[in-house]
């Protein structure tokens, strides 16, 4: 895990769509279940603006993925790759 850099990854898609997970350093869940510490964000194309957090480094790369998948399958059904 890198300590130093609040940056889990970023993703630089066709189209200019950006998907970028991070940590937040501060728990988004407000109490309510597991502390949310980390959000992934699409920027650009149909997702724009999609989120999604959770708790741990593992999931938001896992999390990361997913929504790196679903740009890419828009972006493919659209033609725009």
């Amino acid at each position: 895990m890198q300590t130093a850099n609040r940056r889990v990854r970023e993703d630089l898609l066709a189209g200019g769509v950006r998907v970028s997970t991070v940590f937040l350093g501060l728990d988004h869940s407000y109490g309510d279940g597991p502390p949310l510490l980390f959000e992934t964000m699409v920027f650009g194309g149909p997702l724009d603006q999609e989120q999604d957090r959770c708790a741990t480094w593992e999931d938001a790369e896992q999390m990361h993925e997913k929504l790196v998948v679903r740009a890419r399958k828009w972006l493919v059904k659209e033609k725009a790759i």
